[in-house]
């Protein structure tokens, strides 16, 4: 095991640049989400079409998603993640401009289109760029440099707090052309879209293929499970139940997500090279596991210290399965092809978690309880761990799908 680690390679630099990228976005985004809906309401509307702004940047990456896929086995990941960049610049920048509600509306669904269009292309760069020892660990880097920027933001952002509402968005928009150019400066060509590499390179993934293998199917078992849990309920309904037990809900739910943000950036520091030494699989079960287990336990933490522990659990659960997950992906597709359409699959998969979960265990909590609420988040991510167990593991099979191991 030694000697194997010893020749373990580094990370390539093309990856270093989209970390970087990466926490420049995240940076930026800190800015303005505290701040959209507020914004919203300025506009002399009701608290469900300040939601609206919300729920439509999902939406539109929820239904383009198909198509980034598609711009992606065409014209190549960079070139996509650039336009995809670029576009949340513009429309980012121009809310700051916005005299009708309406306007942020359209602004924010055109924004999602450029976030689908550079987040599924990222994963494709990630699938394509790094040597398959360590792709546990290159997914591992890439996530915390989000997660970091996720927290630092809304710290710049309350500095700022002075310059007003509009003003966060003209940062943003200036913060993602940065990575725009970061990213077109320091990342090659031929390393980002397979340029000069053997002609006899296979063609794109289809996402038929993918599907048979039980690997794959059980990612996007798990995508929609992480979605639904962690993008959809965790920022939407626990503010709700921080406001309904504790006196400073704003305040408790602010400092129980920072907890789930540093239990899942303690994790995410190795278990990336657990995925890449112990295996794929353990690594997302155990994940969706804790996951599961400390986020049905949210709803009956009903003082300050045991919704803290829980909620970095919680975290930690989620950091021990997002590396895994990606690994999971960049082995069914392989270094040697592109698979735009079958990560788009799986990102649509996420979203729709993200949209759904909320709306359901915000109807569930409203009529039975937050304690039912929670624990139905319980099931369904001890449900796709329990779909995993007959998923394959990847690790040793090396890159692509081996059809004599699919289930």
């Amino acid at each position: 095991m030694t000697s194997q680690q010893q020749v373990r390679p580094q990370i390539p630099t093309e990856i270093w640049v989209l970390v970087t990228a990466a926490f420049i976005i995240a940076l930026g985004y800190g800015l303005i989400a505290p701040i959209l809906p507020q914004f919203a309401v300025s506009f002399d509307v009701s608290m469900a079409a300040a939601g609206a702004v919300v729920s439509i940047f999902a939406a539109s990456r929820l239904f383009f998603a198909p198509v980034s896929g598609r711009l992606i086995d065409t014209i190549g990941s960079r070139r996509v993640y650039l336009t995809g960049l670029l576009t949340v610049a513009v429309t980012t920048a121009l809310v700051a401009a916005a005299q009708e509600y309406w306007h942020i509306l359209l602004l924010r669904g055109i924004a999602g289109i450029g976030s689908t269009m550079f987040t599924v292309s990222a994963m494709g760069l990630i699938v394509r760029i790094a040597p398959p020892e360590i792709r546990g660990r290159a997914s591992a880097v890439y996530a915390t440099a989000f997660l970091v920027g996720n927290v630092i933001g809304p710290v710049v952002g309350a500095a700022l707090s002075m310059l007003g509402m509009r003003a966060p968005f003209v940062i943003y928009g200036a913060a993602v052309a940065l990575a725009a150019f970061v990213v077109w400066w320091r990342m090659p060509r031929r390393a980002s879209d397979g340029e000069g590499k053997k002609k006899d390179v296979q063609p794109p993934m289809r996402f038929g293929e993918a599907v048979r293998d039980s690997a794959y199917r059980s990612a996007l078992v798990s995508g929609f499970a992480f979605g639904w849990v962690n993008f959809g309920v965790r920022v939407a309904t626990l503010p709700l139940f921080a406001a309904a037990v504790f006196q400073h809900g704003g305040a408790i739910a602010g400092l129980a997500m920072a907890a789930f943000a540093l239990g899942n950036a303690v994790t995410l520091q190795f278990s990336g090279r657990l995925a890449d030494s112990l295996g794929r699989k353990p690594l997302v079960i155990s994940g969706l596991v804790v996951n599961a287990v400390f986020t049905g336990a949210i709803g009956f933490a009903d003082s300050f210290w045991p919704l803290l522990i829980v909620s970095a659990l919680s975290g930690a659960g989620a950091g021990m399965l997002n590396p895994a997950q990606q690994a999971v992906l960049a082995d069914v597709i392989g270094n040697q092809r592109s698979g735009g359409r079958v990560l788009a699959n799986f990102q649509m998969s996420q979203d729709l978690g993200a949209i759904i979960g909320p709306i359901l265990i915000g109807a569930v909590a409203q009529s039975y309880g937050f304690e039912l609420g929670f624990l139905i988040c319980g099931v369904i991510g001890l449900a796709a761990a329990a779909v995993w167990a007959f998923g394959r593991e990847t690790l040793e099979g090396g890159p692509g799908v081996q059809l004599e191991k699919i289930a």
